[in-house]
């Protein structure tokens, strides 16, 4: 599923029908007493974010979401049908958070007590209205600070229906929103049919919250994934890392981000004149054939995770002249396989640092990131959002993004994914506000995709258009070095 935004996924115009949680189930959720489970700290992380930023007069909008097409013609009746039972499904669809002065608490509404209101909309003729309509209704509906805080939507025309969901961060990843197509089609086609699907139970995100919550609430300063993290941002002067290529923004040193850092969340006002606007960037880095055989080579030090963090380490080293690349991988934390089918925020970070300035070529840059997160690995189970805290007054995070990223996800065993280019199927990323890069970069059957927000300066573009197409060469280089070796020599 290539990772793009509503002004680049291929939206064609038609009648405009929308679902959202019905108001007699909003109702109920208000009287609900709290959830003894906790939210998961990368939850709450996000909301008290996005409290403080908008007391500070910015809206920030973080939510993601997918589209993708369904055959026609469309039955509404069974399209809702499929939407409320895969509603009912995922239990974080179904909790939400409340403040109790400066505390959040959950609650959470049981799956029948689940419906959605269907509504008509109206008929759009034109792509760009369309879009900066659903732009401008996700950020009002999908946002982190309201619940519900997802919204379903479906453009109708004769020929099928293209479905536009989104979801507030806190409830999705990646992987959950790569999940969706394949539920909601097989929902769909049940509902039609007048059956249901044979499901087992999906193993609950609010589960995974509490578990996780309670594992991290063991840790204190002393721990030692505290202490390798207060090392490591005391390596990076005091701050998380940015992507290492001048962003053109200038030596701006904005305020502390109270809501993440022991001082009281609602200390001061967002630092001023705010946040630079972002731009997305995305294309195609590699076709199948040259993705397989840089995958191919990277795999003896541990496949292309790898391979990409290596090729990017080197090339801001080129750009930026750094001698040591330091960032924060994102990692996921589905580690049991119970949760493998679950829509949640299932995502930790792990520090590493690799010397680059030592590094004698790509082989060598392999052999260090892998040791680095053979290393850091086991540090993002510790959920960052508990670890900041307990560094005390050496460390205020001055972002809503904490840091700069480079993921990368293998999305090819995803089910449903071989259909991806056929149900044109795409992950949304919203592009708003920020001054940190982050970058995805997702393997498909058709080959390897780059996509990242950056802030939009011109400086910003050219060197993240740069590291882009410096990428796709040293992809390509592996790949020709590889189909040119003989069978069983190392290139």
């Amino acid at each position: 599923m290539r990772m793009t935004d509503l002004q680049r996924c291929e939206l064609r115009p038609g009648r405009l029908v929308e679902w959202t949680l019905h108001p007699a189930a909003v109702g109920a959720a208000r009287a609900l007493p709290d959830d003894i489970r906790p939210p998961a700290y990368v939850q709450e992380s996000h909301l008290r974010t996005a409290r403080w930023v908008r007391r500070g007069g910015l809206h920030v909008p973080s939510w993601l979401g997918t589209v993708f097409d369904l055959p026609g013609p469309v039955d509404l009746d069974a399209l809702h049908t499929a939407l409320r039972d895969w509603t009912r499904r995922h239990e974080t669809l179904r909790s939400g958070f409340r403040w109790r002065g400066d505390e959040v608490r959950r609650f959470t509404l049981d799956a029948g007590s689940v419906d959605l209101r269907r509504a008509e909309v109206g008929r759009f003729r034109e792509t760009a209205a369309l879009s900066r309509y659903l732009q401008d209704r996700f950020d009002t509906v999908a946002d982190a600070l309201t619940w519900p805080n997802f919204i379903f939507t479906a453009i109708i025309r004769a020929d099928g229906a293209t479905l536009c969901m989104a979801f507030d961060h806190s409830n999705v990843d990646s992987y959950s929103i790569q999940r969706i197509p394949a539920e909601i089609h097989e929902l769909y086609a049940a509902a039609r049919q007048g059956r249901t699907v044979p499901v087992a139970p999906v193993a609950s995100y609010v589960d995974f919250c509490a578990s996780e919550r309670t594992d991290a609430d063991r840790a204190d300063p002393t721990h030692p994934v505290v202490a390798r993290w207060r090392e490591f941002i005391g390596r990076c002067g005091g701050r998380m890392p940015g992507f290492p290529v001048d962003l053109g923004l200038g030596p701006a040193a904005p305020a502390a981000l109270p809501g993440l850092s022991p001082a009281a969340p609602d200390a001061a006002p967002w630092p001023q004149p705010g946040l630079p606007a972002q731009k997305l960037l995305h294309e195609m880095v590699a076709d199948e054939t040259d993705a397989a055989a840089f995958e191919a080579y990277c795999r003896p030090h541990g496949g292309s995770l790898v391979g990409v963090l290596a090729a990017v380490a080197l090339i801001t080293r080129e750009i930026s002249g750094l001698r040591v690349y330091r960032t924060v991988v994102p990692f996921h934390t589905r580690v049991r396989s119970r949760w493998a089918d679950s829509m949640g925020w299932y995502v930790g970070g792990a520090p590493i640092e690799v010397p680059v300035a030592r590094a004698d070529g790509f082989d060598d840059a392999l052999r260090m990131v892998r040791a680095a997160l053979r290393e850091a690995r086991p540090l993002a189970r510790m959920p960052v959002a508990r670890v900041l805290p307990l560094l005390g007054a050496d460390f205020r995070p001055t972002s809503p993004d904490l840091y700069s990223i480079v993921s990368y996800v293998d999305a090819r065993a995803v089910a449903g994914s071989e259909r991806w280019q056929e149900q044109k199927a795409y992950g949304l990323i919203r592009v708003s506000y920020g001054d940190q890069v982050c970058a995805w970069v997702t393997r498909l059957h058709e080959g390897l995709q780059f996509a990242c927000r950056y802030p939009d300066t011109p400086v910003a573009y050219a060197n993240m258009r740069l590291v882009v197409e410096r990428l796709r060469e040293r992809i390509a280089a592996t790949a020709r070095a590889t189909a040119g070796a003989a069978p069983g020599v190392r290139v």
